[in-house]
C-alpha cells in the first residue's frame, strides 16, 4: 500500500546490489560512517508519528496520475485549475500517463494558454499588465543592455529574437483581437 509509515522493501538483497553495483553500502557497517557518535540506530524506529498521513482536505476535484489508486496526501492548492488550461491538465492527468511524452507536452501547453488566460484577463480588470515596464525592457536602455551582449560570447543570444515572439504574441493578438471587434460594432452601427 503506497504512502505508508514502513519503509519499503528493497527489490534485491544487499549482497546482490553489492556484487552488481561498485560501492553499494559502503556506508552499512555503523563503523564506516562518520555520524556513528551521534547516530541512534534504532531499527524499529522509523521518524514518523503516523501509520498512515492524515489527508488533506479536497476543496475541488484534484488531478491524479493514472499510475496511483489515489491522490496523494498532501498536495498543492496555491493554483487551482480553471479555465482552457484547467481542462487541458485535467485531460493530461486523466488519460496520460506521467511516464508518455504526451502528457509532459498538454502540461507545457496548458502553461502557455495559462499565460494567454492571464494575459487577457488582464485586460477585462481595472489593473491590467503593462508589457513595457514589466518586462523590463526600459532596463535594456537605460542599464546598458545592448553593450552586455555584444563581443561576449552569451550563450543565451539563441533565444532573443523567441523572447520577443513569446512576449509580444499575446499583445499583438489582443490587439488585433479588440480592433477587429471595434471594427465589427463599428459596421453594424452604420447598417
Amino acid at each position: 500500500m503506497p504512502y505508508t509509515a514502513d519503509k519499503p522493501k528493497l527489490a534485491e538483497s544487499s549482497a546482490a546490489l553489492r556484487a552488481r553495483i561498485p560501492g553499494w553500502g559502503v556506508d552499512l557497517d555503523p563503523k564506516d560512517r562518520p555520524s556513528v557518535p551521534r547516530e541512534q540506530f534504532d531499527p524499529g524506529l522509523n521518524g514518523a508519528a503516523w501509520d498512515f498521513p492524515e489527508r488533506q482536505p479536497e476543496r475541488w476535484p484534484r488531478e491524479r496520475s493514472i499510475e496511483h489508486k489515489f491522490l496523494t496526501p498532501v498536495f498543492g492548492t496555491s493554483t487551482p485549475p480553471k479555465g482552457l488550461s484547467g481542462v487541458m491538465r485535467r485531460f493530461a492527468y486523466a488519460r496520460y500517463s506521467e511516464g508518455r511524452a504526451a502528457h509532459w507536452l498538454l502540461l507545457l501547453a496548458a502553461d502557455r494558454v495559462d499565460a494567454v488566460e492571464s494575459t487577457l484577463r488582464s485586460f477585462v480588470s481595472t489593473r491590467p499588465d503593462d508589457p513595457i515596464t514589466q518586462t523590463g525592457v526600459l532596463s535594456e536602455f537605460t542599464h546598458h543592455g545592448f553593450a552586455s551582449r555584444v563581443g561576449r560570447r552569451r550563450t543565451d543570444l539563441v533565444h532573443q529574437p523567441l523572447d520577443l515572439i513569446i512576449v509580444a504574441a499575446p499583445w499583438v493578438a489582443a490587439a488585433g483581437l479588440t480592433y477587429a471587434a471595434v471594427k465589427r460594432v463599428a459596421g453594424r452601427r452604420r447598417a
